[in-house]
């Protein structure tokens, strides 16, 4: 479609006078008026605008697609109120391309671009005037492309002669001052890495552009940055967070690198050897000022289908790490990497986040100038126990002498070699190692050299983690009541309460309908609540399945939510707690300890953490029996306990009761209790009592 563009002599500039007497007189309605919430928004004009107006239109931009499930529509020359801008051609189109521009930028694309004429005329006086004719409307071409070939649409809707159907060869659009004009843009997100493997920036979509490449252009889109690879599957962003997300915990001694290892994976970036990538991703003043992690953090990693990794870093802000929206929506597949404290001061921490963080896989970095620690070996143990697969990541290898690496190489292989952990060594040099391991790191432990300061080793890393599969399948729980653990909460201003946590079986669509039960609080009850909102990787979602981390808000007085508290969970249905609980358990060899009726311990169950005691004893099997008690007799028939004495080794089922208040427990969930160290692991076999709710 061709738009005539009149001789610059012929075109009049509005006085200021002309200006306020338009501004008096916009007072025509076109449409009804704006509302706050929903899909729809009005623009007068969006012309010069400063980075900082972008971002800000950006953000509305994102509100507004969350809002319409993905879609959304800008009316471009209308007020707040409903009535006509009366603004020309130019300023409108001005106006649609910094938009699209903007809606490039957030992953999504222009589906429809329809200019409006002559609803308004100006009369002999000049007052605008509305007219009863019919307006003259015009679908032009997207500057960036409609994304028909990215969409999953009906074909109809993108038919090559659209266009050409809409706009009959004797209408045009007048581009003259004075001619009232206005804009209907209709704009869908597209998720993951369906429109472009590497979406243009904000600053670069609004400014590349121009009207005269845009509009007039009669050749066929073409999105910059090339097509999607053919055969790969069209997912959506919830997809992609449960079935296609494999979570690593990151553990190793304090000086080992683990924070500086996940801000180089996450931000593309290489360190400068004083704590450039980990200051990235610290959470808290202390731990940049310290350079030590005092809490468990989950930071996304995002891949292409072709095993690109996305890069991390935002191409308008150089120094800013892209959102976790924004790496989910690019990703074809997505590691979480879960950085945990290394310190011995915050183990507790650690071992509450390898507990609760539903872990796929371990990495255990090692420092290749030191020989591995009591910490390392502490932290190997803790995923073994879990029956976490682990991957021994030696970091720091730039400038390390050679006989230092090769000690800590020996020892971290007599580690790996020793009868409690029995794992085999396997040295990853190239990708055909990686293909030999993969589907044997049960009893492989693959090791590979890492520097993050001149990045040897990294692209490796990088495509041993592409290859991981899946070992969790919480895919196989939908089937499932619905169950969420809550690990984190929140109160946010205007929202109320909200918890943060994982969704461990089942599915949950949010709104004000969906009731549900948090809980327990310290009376063992359950608070029934309505599920307002519910947010994955920080994307509005009406919808949350098994295998996500997710936030829920809920509808909660001000007194409930002071009951909120980590540990508590939210149910469907069937809400029930209780102070005992059967477990089998098993005690790790290692540092002596007596386990004997009445011992106290700190025991994890999943998200839960609170000190309990063993009411009773009853050994498993006569092969791995305590040692006799001060009777100097053990027997498992006797009806008295206290001579029964755990040795590391044992095996043994014990009743449980926790010392504080009910918690949420159901059988078949791994625990494991501590006292300083872990001294056991086990798995809940049944519920003896129950707490109803209140």
């Amino acid at each position: 479609m061709t738009v005539p563009t009149p001789p610059i002599a012929q075109v009049k500039k509005l006085t200021h006078r002309e200006l306020a007497e338009a501004s008096a007189i916009r007072s025509i309605p076109v449409a009804l008026p704006e509302k706050e919430n929903g899909n729809m928004e009005y623009k007068r004009q969006v012309h010069h605008a400063t980075t900082s107006r972008l971002r800000s239109l950006a953000t509305q931009m994102s509100f507004r697609l969350d809002e319409g499930n993905g879609s959304c529509s800008y009316r471009l020359g209308v007020e707040d109120g409903g009535c006509h801008s009366l603004l020309d051609y130019c300023a409108i189109a001005e106006s649609a391309r910094v938009l699209e521009g903007i809606a490039r930028s957030l992953n999504a694309v222009v589906l429809e671009r329809k200019m409006i004429q002559g609803e308004i005329i100006a009369s002999d006086d000049g007052t605008p005037v509305a007219t009863n004719l019919a307006p003259t409307i015009i679908h032009e071409r997207p500057l960036l492309g409609n994304g028909k070939d990215h969409l999953v649409v009906d074909e109809e809707d993108y038919d090559d002669d659209d266009e050409e159907k809409k706009n009959p060869d004797d209408v045009r659009l007048v581009a003259k001052p004075g001619i009232f004009t206005r804009c209907e843009l209709t704009i869908q997100r597209v998720e993951t890495h369906l429109l472009d493997p590497s979406p243009i920036s904000l600053t670069e979509a609004t400014r590349s552009l121009s009207i005269e490449g845009g509009s007039n252009s009669t050749d066929k889109p073409v999105l910059s940055g090339g097509d999607t690879p053919k055969g790969e599957d069209k997912t959506s962003v919830a997809e992609t967070l449960s079935s296609r997300n494999v979570r690593v915990a990151v553990v190793g001694n304090v000086d080992a690198g683990k924070s500086t290892l996940i801000g180089t994976l996450t931000t593309s970036s290489l360190d400068d050897g004083r704590g450039k990538s980990r200051t990235s991703i610290m959470k808290h003043r202390h731990e940049i000022e310290s350079g030590r992690t005092s809490t468990a953090t989950t930071h996304l990693m995002g891949f292409r289908s072709t095993g690109e990794p996305i890069t991390g870093k935002d191409r308008i802000r150089a120094n800013k790490r892209k959102t976790e929206d924004e790496v989910a929506r690019e990703s074809y597949r997505i590691i979480t990497l879960m950085d945990l404290a290394g310190h011995e001061k915050y183990l507790k921490t650690t071992i509450h986040g390898v507990s609760a963080g539903m872990a796929d896989y371990a990495l255990i970095l090692v420092n290749s100038r030191h020989p591995p620690t009591h910490m390392t070996q502490h932290h190997l143990n803790l995923c073994c126990s879990f029956g976490i697969p682990v991957i021994v990541v030696f970091t720091k290898i730039d400038g390390c002498p050679e006989h230092a690496y090769k000690s800590s190489k020996k020892e971290v292989v007599k580690l790996l070699r020793a009868p409690d952990i029995g794992k085999k060594p396997f040295a990853v040099r190239n990708e055909q190692d990686i293909e030999t391991c993969i589907g044997k790191l049960h009893t492989l432990a693959p090791l590979l050299e890492t520097s993050c300061v001149n990045g040897q080793g990294i692209d490796l890393l990088q495509k041993l983690l592409f290859a991981l599969p899946k070992r969790r399948r919480h895919e196989k729980k939908l089937n499932r009541p619905f169950e969420f653990l809550v690990e984190d909460i929140f109160n946010v201003p205007g929202v109320g309460g909200v918890v943060s946590g994982f969704v461990n079986a089942g599915e949950l669509a949010v709104g004000a309908t969906s009731h549900v039960y948090v809980g327990p609080t310290d009376d063992g009850s359950f608070m029934r609540t309505v599920a307002k909102s519910a947010h994955i990787a920080r994307i509005n979602t009406a919808h949350v399945t098994s295998g996500q981390s997710a936030c829920l808000a809920f509808s909660l007085n001000k007194e409930l939510r002071k009951k909120l508290r980590r540990g508590m969970v939210v149910l469907k249905e069937s809400p029930t707690s209780t102070k005992e609980f059967d477990a089998e358990i098993c005690v790790l060899k290692g540092e002596g300890t007596t386990i004997r009726k009445s011992y106290q311990a700190y025991v994890h169950i999943l998200n839960v953490r609170q000190s309990a005691f063993a009411r009773s004893i009853e050994i498993v099997n006569n092969n791995a029996m305590g040692v006799p008690g001060s009777n100097g007799r053990v027997d498992a028939d006797d009806d008295d306990d206290d001579t029964i004495v755990l040795r590391p080794g044992s095996r043994a089922k014990v009743r449980f009761e926790f010392a504080k208040r009910p918690e949420y427990v159901r059988p078949g969930m791994r625990m494991l209790f501590r006292d300083g160290r872990v001294r056991g692991v086990g798995i809940v076999t049944g519920v003896p009592t129950k707490v109803e709710p209140v």
